[in-house]
C-alpha cells in the first residue's frame, strides 16, 4: 500500500574527495563511531551484510539487516564517481544508495532510499505521522552529514598537523 512506502533523497557536500568519502560511506560498521543516530552496527562474516540499529528523535530503534546489492556499487574512478547500493530488511524493506561525485575540491554525496514500512507499529504511526516519520528521518540525515563532514575535516586537520598531504 502507497501510505506505507517512503522515498528519502538527501544531498550532502562534503570536504573531501570522493575516494575518502567512499571509504568512509563503505564500512556501515564503523557508522556508530561517528553517526549519533546509528547506535549499533555489525558486518556479518561475509563482509557483504550486516545489522543496525538506527534512532533518531523519535522513541522508536529501527532495527534493519543490510545486504550489498549485486551490480554497479564500486568505488570512484577516474571521473572521481562512485556508487554504493544495498537491499534494507527489518522494520523496513527497500533499497538504499549513495552515489559519491567531484564537487569542486570535495564531494556531493546523493542519498536515495527507497522503502516501505512492514511492521505492525510502523504501519499504524504510518497513517497519522507520516510527517513526523519524514522529519525524524530528514533530521538523522542532517546530523549524519554534520557528523560526516567533522570526521573528515579532523582527519584533515590530523593529516596537516602531521605534515601528510591531504
Amino acid at each position: 500500500m502507497r501510505l506505507y512506502r517512503y522515498r528519502f533523497h538527501s544531498r550532502w557536500l562534503l570536504p573531501a574527495e570522493p575516494r575518502r568519502v567512499y571509504a568512509v560511506l563503505a564500512r556501515p560498521e564503523e557508522y556508530p563511531r561517528w553517526w549519533p543516530q546509528v547506535r549499533a552496527a555489525r558486518t556479518a562474516p561475509d563482509g557483504r551484510s550486516g545489522s543496525a540499529r538506527i534512532r533518531s528523535v523519535l522513541p522508536y530503534d529501527l532495527r534493519v539487516t543490510i545486504r550489498e546489492l549485486p551490480g554497479p556499487s564500486e568505488a570512484p574512478g577516474e571521473d572521481g564517481v562512485g556508487v554504493l547500493r544495498a537491499a534494507v530488511d527489518g522494520d523496513i524493506r527497500g533499497e538504499l544508495g549513495w552515489r559519491l561525485s567531484p564537487w569542486g575540491a570535495g564531494t556531493l554525496a546523493e542519498f536515495d532510499q527507497r522503502v516501505e514500512v512492514v511492521t505492525p507499529l510502523l504501519r499504524l504511526l504510518s497513517l497519522p505521522g507520516r510527517p513526523l516519520l519524514r522529519l525524524n528521518h530528514r533530521l538523522m540525515m542532517r546530523a549524519g552529514q554534520r557528523a560526516l563532514r567533522a570526521l573528515l575535516t579532523r582527519a584533515d586537520d590530523g593529516a596537516r598537523g602531521r605534515g601528510e598531504a591531504v
